[in-house]
Parts: C-alpha cells; structure tokens; sequence
C-alpha cells in the first residue's frame, strides 16, 4: 500500500473512534448521515469490507420538474392555440390579421386561466393614479421604475396594479401523459 492509502495506525484509530463517539452522541445530523454503515460491511473476494457511499436517487426529468406548468402549456395550447400564436411570425401580416388572430387566441387562453387560475391585483388603485410606496414595501410585489433615487416613501404614477395569484386549482397531471408533448400533430384523413 502506498502511504496515501495506507490503513490508519492503531492509535490513529482510537482517537476517530473517540472523536466520532461524541459526534455522534452530541450532534443527530451527523448521526443521520452515518446510518447507511450501520448494517455488516459486504466483503470483497479478498474478505476485505467493502464500503459504499450510500446511493443517492436520480433528480428526475425536468418534464416531471415542471409538470404542472407543461400541463397549463398544453392546456393553453388546446383552448387557445398559444403556442402556434407566439411560435408565428406575426411581421409579414397586417395589424387587422394580427388583431383577428389575437381574439381567438385570447377567448381560449382567457377561458383556461378562468378555468383554474385566480387573481387579484397587487395596488387597487386604478392605473394613472398618484401612488404612495412606503418604507418597508415588498419588492416582489411593487417595482419602481423611472427616476429612482432616496429612500422610501415614494410617490409615483401607478403604471400597471400587478397581479397576484389568490387561487390555483390545476388538474392533478396524468401520470401516463407524455409532458414535453404541448400539441400533438394532428392529421386529417379523408
């Protein structure tokens, strides 16, 4: 054996018995992390233990990660044709065509956050009113923009109330459901 692999002299070895004794008296989650060696070591084909560091599981798929916003995707995509919307070039056509096309996408997009979304706004004030920001305001709430400078409050324009979410009642995702499939290809036979 070379000296960085060397075993740990007898005294080396009481003294980490010693030391690890009160570690693991004294402080459960160190305690926790050695629970794994606590069953008979596996021995190798030359009867030396063969210590394994415990198996840690997979993270899973980010489609499974993101289950739930796919699933809106999706849902969005069949109500609302969203993803066709944002995926188009909508440069070479006219405001009107735009316009037209926006209506639909916007009744079936509408229809689905109504379905299983609901919101309130941040600031009640309507937009264009003169707003009061105190100190201490939360800043994922209220951002403030154009000239910003000294410390709160701040009196300002209110631009636009925000949205916050009061409600989410998604459907449970089915479990058999492909997730990175948003919009299947569909195909017409005649």
């Amino acid at each position: 054996m070379s000296e960085a692999t060397a075993a740990p002299s007898f005294f080396a070895r009481v003294a980490m018995a010693f030391v690890f004794f009160f570690r693991i008296l004294f402080k459960p989650a160190f305690a926790e992390q050695l629970l794994p060696y606590r069953r008979p070591p596996e021995r190798l084909p030359s009867g030396e233990p063969a210590i394994k560091a415990p198996e840690q599981a997979a993270p899973p798929p980010p489609e499974k990660v993101h289950a739930s916003g796919l699933f809106l995707l999706s849902m969005l995509q069949r109500e609302g044709r969203f993803v066709d919307f944002v995926q188009e070039d909508v440069a070479g056509f006219s405001d009107a065509e735009v316009g037209a096309a926006a209506r639909v996408v916007h009744e079936g997009c509408r229809k689905v956050v109504r379905q299983y979304l609901r919101f309130e706004p941040v600031l009640t004030e309507p937009e264009g009113a003169t707003v009061t920001v105190p100190a201490g305001f939360d800043a994922e709430r209220i951002r403030l923009t154009g000239n910003v400078a000294g410390q709160p409050p701040h009196r300002g324009t209110l631009r636009h109330h925000g949205w916050v979410a009061t409600g989410v009642n998604l459907p449970a995702v089915p479990e058999a459901m492909d997730l990175k499939v948003i919009a299947p290809a569909e195909v017409e036979l005649g």
